[in-house]
C-alpha cells in the first residue's frame, strides 16, 4: 500500500496530465520513468523533479512507434530493477467536425490515443506477468462519456480505449490492476493541436472559465495506485464541478 518505492512509466509526460502526475508521483517517493516526444521539455521534467530529491529518468518516446514504448519499459527495469505501474497518458486531439474532411487528423488520433496506449499494454504485460504483479492506467476521457459535435473520432479512439481497459480488467487475474481515469475539461494544451479554427476557438471559449488543473487528475490517478494490491479502482471520471 502506498506510492514510496514504486516504480512508475508515464507516457505524454513533457506536459498536462502527465507532467503534473510525474512530478506528483516523485514527490511521494515513487521512482518515475518518463516518455514523450519532446525531449527537451522531458529532460527539463526530469532535472526539476531530481533538483527536488526525487528520482527520475526518461526516454524519448513516441507512442506511434512499439519499440519505443518496449525501450521505456525496459529502461525501467534496467535503471529499477522493475515496473510496477504504466500510466498510459499521450493523447492528442485535433477535433473537427466530420465535413471538415481533417482524415490526417483523424488517423494521428487512432495512432497515439488508440495504438499508442495498446503498444503501452504490450511492452508492459510481459514484464507485469514475471513479476506476478503491476498496474496499467489508461487515461480516457469524458468525450467519450458525453458525446457531442467536433469529438466524433476523438471520442471514438478514447471509447475504443475505454473498451479495451474493461476487457484487460476481465482477463487480468488477481495479480494484475487495470484502471481507467477519464479527465474532463483541464487547463492543458489540449487546444494548441486543433487546427479548424472555428473548432478551436469554441474549445477555448469552453475550457477558459471553468478548466480545473492538471493535478486534479494527477491526484486521482495517485489515488487508484496507492490502495492496498488486493483492490482494484476500476475507473475514476474527474470534471469540473460546473462541467455540464
Amino acid at each position: 500500500m502506498g506510492i514510496e518505492g514504486k516504480v512508475v512509466a508515464i507516457t505524454g509526460a513533457s506536459s498536462g496530465i502527465g507532467r503534473a502526475t510525474a512530478k506528483l508521483l516523485a514527490g511521494q517517493g515513487a521512482s518515475v520513468v518518463l516518455g514523450a516526444r519532446r525531449e527537451d521539455a522531458l529532460v527539463e521534467v526530469v532535472n526539476t523533479i531530481i533538483e527536488a530529491g526525487g528520482n527520475a529518468v526518461s526516454e524519448a518516446t513516441d507512442v506511434r512507434r512499439r519499440v519505443d514504448l518496449e525501450a521505456l519499459v525496459r529502461l525501467a527495469v534496467e535503471h529499477f530493477g522493475r515496473l510496477d505501474v504504466i500510466v498510459n497518458c499521450a493523447g492528442i486531439g485535433p477535433i473537427s467536425r466530420f465535413d471538415a474532411l481533417d482524415v490526417d487528423g483523424w488517423d494521428a488520433m487512432i495512432d497515439v490515443n488508440l495504438r499508442g496506449t495498446l503498444y503501452g499494454i504490450a511492452a508492459a504485460l510481459p514484464v507485469f506477468a514475471k513479476q506476478n504483479s503491476g498496474h496499467v492506467i489508461n487515461v480516457v476521457s469524458t468525450a467519450g462519456v458525453q458525446i457531442v459535435p467536433t469529438m466524433g473520432v476523438y471520442a471514438a479512439t478514447k471509447n475504443a480505449v475505454r473498451t479495451a481497459t474493461e476487457v484487460l480488467r476481465q482477463e487480468a487475474g488477481p495479480n494484475l490492476r487495470v484502471t481507467e481515469v477519464s479527465p474532463g475539461m483541464i487547463a492543458t494544451n489540449f487546444g494548441d493541436g486543433i487546427t479548424d479554427q472555428p473548432t478551436k476557438r469554441m474549445i477555448e471559449e469552453r475550457l477558459g472559465p471553468i478548466a480545473i488543473p492538471p493535478d486534479a487528475i494527477a491526484r486521482g490517478i495517485i489515488y487508484a495506485i496507492e490502495q492496498p494490491p488486493d483492490v482494484d479502482v476500476g475507473s475514476i471520471v474527474i470534471r469540473p464541478t460546473a462541467q455540464g
